[in-house]
């Protein structure tokens, strides 16, 4: 296996860490406003992500910067191609940024309610569009022959396939952060939080089951897509399950399995190619065609090998410190 398809794999790996971590930071956002009842409850929502969901956010920053290093010709085409979207995910992180972190800086009821109801809004639309971006990229954008973007920025993802991989990340993020609140929550928001986890694992396993067969049927119909497509299901499966049965944290690794096997089934559907044309199936990007150099993947790989395992060690920490469930007391003492 040579660098160019070890980093189509790594990247694949990168985004898939990125839903997994960020997923549960989006379904809190979400959840306070729907399920918080009171200032208290959503405070102690909001104080659940509060130690890492700004870390989290790195992993799309990685993942970018890894397609703009790795496949600099996949960056030119795919990223035009997604402009205006991609642009409102960055706005929709900014707001979410600002809801978590200046809804506490006026004691006002309109005024956390507010942020409260656009933390809802970013937290529904960075899922959404991540999901579209990523079905979209298998389903093909118009590329010519010079490998040069020429659609339409704002609906040359969008299809009944992307969006219904959209849905199926809002869904998850939802069902991820209800299982990620049952780890940290107490008292009567905990029971809420419980019946929403079992409620949302089962819409996400109806739309991820119909995503993973619709991948394996359209787009990677051999061994590995019908593995992944199985792996994807047995994963949702078994958070469906372990939710059910109250087992919280099998439930989360559940969910870091899903993350996984739905990344790497749009990789795998990809595979050899890194971006389809919808024009003309010559035009097809393939992995070969747009990979950096040699030289340059070397650097890379030396950066990688150092800095995401570093980045893994740290976070791993930080989660290993915040483990506990919170409290009221432990609330009081935060500022969100």
């Amino acid at each position: 296996m040579n660098l160019p398809v070890i980093f189509f794999f790594v990247i694949a790996f990168v985004w898939s860490v990125f839903v997994f971590l960020e997923g549960f930071d989006f379904g809190v956002g979400m959840l306070t406003r729907i399920l918080g009842r009171s200032d208290g409850e959503r405070r102690m929502m909001l104080r659940a992500i509060g130690p890492n969901w700004d870390a989290n956010e790195v992993w799309l920053l990685t993942g970018g910067i890894l397609i703009f290093s790795a496949f600099p010709t996949w960056y030119a085409a795919a990223f035009p191609s997604a402009y205006i979207p991609l642009l409102l995910l960055v706005f929709a992180l900014i707001i979410r940024a600002l809801a978590i972190e200046y809804r506490s800086k006026r004691p006002d009821h309109r005024w956390t309610q507010a942020w409260d109801n656009a933390n809802l809004v970013a937290g529904f639309t960075l899922p959404f569009l991540v999901g579209v971006f990523w079905a979209g990229m298998v389903h093909g954008i118009p590329i010519d022959a010079d490998g040069r973007f020429v659609g339409d920025s704002l609906w040359s993802h969008i299809s009944v396939y992307s969006v219904l991989g959209g849905l199926a990340l809002v869904a998850y993020s939802l069902a991820h952060g209800a299982v990620f609140l049952s780890l940290k929550v107490s008292g009567p928001l905990l029971e809420r939080v419980t019946m929403t986890a079992r409620g949302m694992s089962l819409i996400t396993l109806a739309l991820m089951s119909v995503f993973a067969v619709w991948t394996w049927l359209a787009y990677a119909d051999d061994a590995i897509g019908a593995t992944m497509a199985v792996l994807t299901v047995l994963a949702f499966a078994i958070v469906v399950m372990a939710v059910y049965a109250r087992r919280w944290l099998l439930a989360f690794w559940g969910n870091a399995l899903g993350a996984l096997s739905f990344m790497v089934s749009i990789f795998a559907a990809l595979y050899p190619n890194v971006l389809p044309s919808t024009i003309d199936d010559g035009f097809t990007l393939t992995i070969a065609e747009a990979a950096a150099s040699s030289y340059a993947l070397t650097v890379l790989t030396i950066v990688a090998v150092i800095g995401i395992p570093g980045v893994i060690a740290y976070q791993s920490w930080s989660f290993w410190v915040f483990r506990k469930r919170l409290t009221k007391d432990t609330v009081d003492a935060g500022h969100y």
